[in-house]
């Protein structure tokens, strides 16, 4: 006896609203604005935790290497929702959208007012790298879509009859005039290019990380700043998303799904959207959390955020990208310490390399026998600020009011290559920030000072501003071997104050004033060309001075030379290539 054939049910078919060839070109769009987006939010990260933390290469360290990692585990994740890639995708870009468009205003909320910004950090790089490496996967299910169904051929069906028939074996029409494309989940046809079709994802998402790496420090920064940046970019990224899977695949989805991945990403959009409309008040907030309530003037000038704080009536504090740069109370105990030692000697022409607050030219401008002054300073906005802001204005004593006063808008580094070997200035002045900053380094190397012995006439000074000898020893005495392998004899020195002027990493202010009430010192490295050290003291027509003495001098040299004893061994020097300060 013969058994009939039972008969199979067909194959189920997932439908597309548009033609196979079609579905590929929309889907490699939306894989290179996600691919945008993710460097984004990871370039946003890396600015924000440099600027919030210190130390931008070990910042940069940490996001990258928790954000690969975490992007290999959200591909094994996301090998549970294969089979309903389109609501997944959904989902997983609406989380992403959410929490990277929001990362940056809660790493500094946590900053401001929780003080401590890394562990936040750590989390939302493990989130947003989870959620990008979902999108790999995912985005390859739903790309293959395309091939199948070009490949499995058309059925169709007429459309006499408002019912279902089938006409061909890729495509059927669910009455007259309404063709649908689908997709045979049976097998693969001959027509599928499996390498292919990672080739085209892989290159989407390359090139889409390529313009976001370039949209962030040359549009996003610059035009709509870091807290806004992050919200813009996460809406395009629910837009793009959202919008792919509701439109091409909505036929994949439930009823409920789709009201669903509808709510989320309306969702989405109206908190980025009211975080977007009151990031001006929160920066407000966060700002005074950060630095008291008496801020007087807030800046972002194109490379930093510079903000004047201080009770009305009392010399201002001047902070830069959340450190304390210049401390009202203390200044003049600094500056007087950092120029009179260097003023000992020739001083017709001086070079000042940083200094942008007009504080150390004051300083030099004392003395009538100076001719010029050169002001080497990277950020406009700084010596802008300097020059229209009352309360710096009168604490520099209007310094660049003064026609003797020349600046020069440009990396240090770069303007002394392209200054020559002259020997055109009798005193160099380095008032730069501490060398535990990264991304200035290159400024306490000993090929900067070599640029720096280029420029100095014979019997020249060069002075350096280094850091806390006390606290950082080692950074202090890097920074001494460091100009003795550039040709230099130094002599160190230091000064004491009731904070430090110049912090190595962001300082939460204390205080209305924003001043730290704890005892600092600043160190000092005089240096001359050639085997002889300087010797240490003040020019005998110096004018009167508000704190440095002659007796001070020693005793801060004394100071200095103490801290040399909690070194095991003296350190090597730092170069470019092999910098050795760390923050």
């Amino acid at each position: 006896m013969i058994d009939s054939p039972v008969a199979t049910p067909p194959p189920r078919v997932a439908r597309l609203p548009v033609r196979p060839s079609t579905v590929r070109y929309p889907v490699l769009a939306v894989v290179f604005v996600c691919a945008a987006c993710g460097l984004v939010y990871e370039l946003e990260l890396v600015a924000l935790a440099s600027y919030l933390i210190g130390d931008s290469v070990t910042q940069a360290s940490v996001v990258l290497s928790v954000m690969v990692f975490a992007m290999g585990v959200g591909s094994l994740l996301a090998k549970r929702l294969r089979c309903r890639a389109a609501v997944g995708f959904g989902l997983v870009e609406g989380g992403l959208a959410l929490i990277g468009g929001c990362s940056a205003l809660v790493l500094y909320a946590a900053f401001a007012w929780l003080g401590e910004a890394r562990y936040v950090l750590v989390a939302f790089s493990l989130a947003i790298g989870v959620l990008i490496g979902a999108e790999i996967p995912l985005l390859m299910s739903l790309i293959q879509r395309a091939d199948s169904v070009r490949s499995h051929g058309v059925r169709e069906s007429g459309g006499r009859e408002p019912g279902t028939r089938e006409s061909g074996p890729g495509t059927r029409e669910s009455g007259p005039g309404t063709r649908e494309y689908g997709l045979r989940e049976s097998g693969s046809g001959e027509g599928d290019d499996p390498a292919g079709t990672v080739a085209d994802l892989f290159a989407a998402d390359y090139v889409g990380a390529l313009v976001g790496g370039l949209a962030f420090p040359f549009l996003l920064l610059p035009w709509l700043g870091q807290l806004t940046g992050a919200l813009v970019t996460g809406a395009v990224n629910a837009v793009a998303g959202g919008g792919l899977v509701l439109w091409l695949f909505r036929r994949d989805l439930t009823a409920r799904s789709r009201a669903l991945l509808i709510g989320a990403n309306l969702t989405v959009l109206v908190v980025l959207g009211t975080a977007a409309v009151l990031v001006d008040d929160f920066e407000d907030a966060a700002r005074r959390a950060v630095y008291g309530d008496s801020v007087r003037v807030a800046v972002h000038t194109d490379l930093q955020e510079v903000v004047v704080t201080g009770e009305r009536g009392g010399p201002p504090d001047l902070f830069v990208d959340g450190r304390l740069r210049v401390g009202g109370q203390d200044e003049r105990r600094y500056h007087e310490s950092l120029v009179h030692p260097a003023m000992n000697g020739p001083r017709g022409r001086v070079l000042i390399i940083g200094g942008g607050d007009g504080l150390a030219a004051r300083e030099v401008l004392r003395y009538p026998e100076v001719r010029s002054v050169t002001v080497v300073e990277l950020d406009p906005g700084v010596v802008r600020l300097a020059r229209t802001n009352p309360d710096l204005a009168a604490l520099n004593g209007q310094a660049y009011r003064d026609p003797r006063v020349r600046v020069a808008f440009a990396d240090a580094f770069r303007w002394l290559r392209g200054a020559g070997s002259d020997g055109a200035y009798d005193v160099v002045i380095s008032d730069l920030p501490d060398p535990g900053i990264s991304a200035g380094a290159k400024l306490y190397s000993e090929e900067f000072y070599g640029l720096a012995a280029r420029v100095l006439a014979d019997g020249g000074r060069f002075v350096v501003h280094v850091g806390s000898p006390s606290a950082r020893p080692r950074t202090y005495w890097t920074v001494d071997a460091t100009l003795r392998a550039a040709g230099f004899a130094t002599r160190p020195y230091s000064a004491s104050g009731s904070g430090a002027a110049r912090a190595a990493g962001p300082e939460r202010a204390q205080g209305s004033g924003g001043t730290d009430t704890g005892r600092g010192d600043w160190g000092f490295l005089l240096a001359v060309r050639g085997p002889y050290p300087p010797a240490l003291g003040l020019a005998f027509d110096a004018p009167r001075l508000w704190s440095l003495t002659e007796e001070g001098l020693m005793a801060g040299a004394y100071a200095a030379e103490r801290t040399r004893a909690a070194l095991a061994a003296e350190p090597p020097p730092s170069t470019l290539v092999h910098p050795r300060y760390s923050g």
